[in-house]
């Protein structure tokens, strides 16, 4: 059996300075005001005041550089820089950065409607003529229209009803497209943009702004996974069966000591085994990060997910990471509570096996349609002779309304928050760590929350895309 106890040799990241955060919210905001305080300085508000066609140009103005700086900030949330995946974990840079895409497109769109209705009407021309000859005749604005159509198709695609209809690897390949998008779209400014040609602070910020952005890119999405693979060469090791549908993978390689990877953070995983390698999965490691061996386990969820029970030793893994800020950074000791639902158990197994808690501190609630689907019984056993883990099992079907508890036990006195108090007595004094699918992790953390946790100490990582 393999035990989850994390030796002292494995090297771990290092710590996120607790204002970074704080620090680089303030640093997104502070950009829009100064892409608005450019636009004053070069003349925009006094146009608006006059009134006018010119009156509408600036305002198109204006709404193309916010865009312009939110599709740049939008390429910096998910160009997995390490000290920002860990500040804010993927899941809320996930939201952060759909919400960015979304507002940068409508003032994109805004954009290009304000500019052509301004110069239609100071040209008095059609405005269809306009938007027309400014597509053909203006430099780089043919770029720039593809460019957009690019960006406007990955809005589409990311929208709740069009994810639901597509596989994660089709989405995220089109999702890619978006990096060419931004490509196309941005460097019309350079030539035909008058707040960048007129200014000389302006060209400062925009070219930095640009620079850091494809930086960020090259060095981080491109670069250092490159490296890493070149000097770690994971390799399969085995594969074990842990249940139905769930498949465990053991990696071998080199300096993965070195290797700065967290119990309960994930990587995204590409095996060479053949066609539809290149589709990247998100999984987390499942058992503490050891000297010379790594685990995931995986649940056949009718993907590509369903060809890791079928590889083979010796099958070379490519990964990006590692990514996400549901570890034990912040853990200073006392009672931990773990709720889990499904494969969401992974990645709290190999925290349970990393994080200095006393013995009898720590609480694991497992939640499962059933015991046949309950996995790693050894080693939750092991868990719970050696370091005193208390192991609750929770089984049933999912509940008729939003609830972290199954079906049976809704009701009857059992509110989500009662229940909770009920299986983790020392809830309000613990680290919480939740991890499931994203209805159930939110009720369970908003029962967690109801019970007395306050927001720094519950701790999750939702992977919806």
């Amino acid at each position: 059996m393999t035990t989850t106890a994390a030796p002292a040799a494995t090297k771990r990241a290092a710590g996120t300075p607790f204002w970074w955060a704080d620090a680089a919210s303030a640093a997104a905001a502070v950009s829009l005001l100064v892409v608005t305080a450019l636009w004053v300085g070069n003349g925009g508000a006094q146009q608006v005041i006059d009134g006018g066609a010119g009156a509408v140009s600036a305002a198109g103005r204006l709404t193309g550089l916010l865009g312009s700086d939110l599709l740049l900030l939008q390429v910096l949330l998910m160009a997995r820089i390490p000290l920002v995946e860990r500040a804010f974990g993927q899941d809320r840079l996930a939201r952060w950065h759909r919400w960015t895409g979304f507002s940068s497109l409508h003032l994109t769109l805004a954009h290009i409607l304000l500019i052509t209705l301004g110069y239609a009407a100071a040209a008095d021309a059609n405005a269809v003529a306009e938007l027309w000859e400014m597509v053909v005749d203006y430099p780089g604005m043919l770029l720039a229209t593809a460019g957009t159509v690019l960006l406007v198709v990955v809005a589409v695609t990311s929208m709740r009803a069009a994810r639901r209809r597509l596989r994660y690897e089709s989405w995220h390949l089109l999702h890619l497209y978006a990096y060419l998008g931004v490509g196309l779209a941005l460097p019309h400014q350079l030539w035909t943009g008058a707040d960048f040609i007129d200014s000389p602070l302006s060209r400062v910020y925009w070219w930095t702004l640009y620079a850091t952005s494809a930086g960020a890119v090259l060095v981080y999405r491109l670069g250092l996974p490159v490296w890493r693979n070149a000097r770690h060469r994971l390799t399969v090791s085995h594969v074990v069966p842990e249940g139905p549908g769930l498949t465990s993978v053991y990696l071998t390689g080199r300096h993965l000591d070195e290797l700065p990877v967290r119990a309960g953070q994930f990587l995204q995983w590409r095996f060479l085994d053949g066609p539809g390698w290149t589709r990247s999965h998100p999984f987390s490691l499942s058992a503490t990060p050891h000297t010379g061996i790594l685990r995931i386990t995986v649940k056949d969820l009718g993907d590509g997910s369903a060809r890791v029970a079928a590889l083979a030793p010796g099958t070379r893994a490519i990964v990006e990471g590692p990514y996400g800020r549901l570890t034990g950074e912040t853990y200073t000791g006392g009672p931990v509570v773990m709720l889990a639902c499904g494969i969401g158990v992974t990645p709290l197994l190999a925290l349970l096996g990393e994080l200095p808690y006393g013995y009898g501190e720590a609480t694991l609630v497992y939640r499962s349609r059933s015991a046949a689907e309950v996995a790693f019984r050894d080693e939750l056993d092991w868990l719970a002779r050696q370091r005193g883990v208390r192991v609750v099992h929770l089984h049933g079907p999912r509940a008729d309304r939003p609830s972290w508890l199954p079906r049976d036990l809704v009701g009857a006195g059992n509110g989500d928050v009662t229940a909770l108090r009920r299986l983790a007595p020392r809830i309000a004094d613990a680290q919480v760590y939740v991890c499931g699918p994203d209805a159930w992790t939110e009720a369970a953390r908003a029962a967690a929350r109801g019970a007395g946790v306050p927001a720094r100490r519950v701790h999750t990582e939702q992977f919806a895309w």
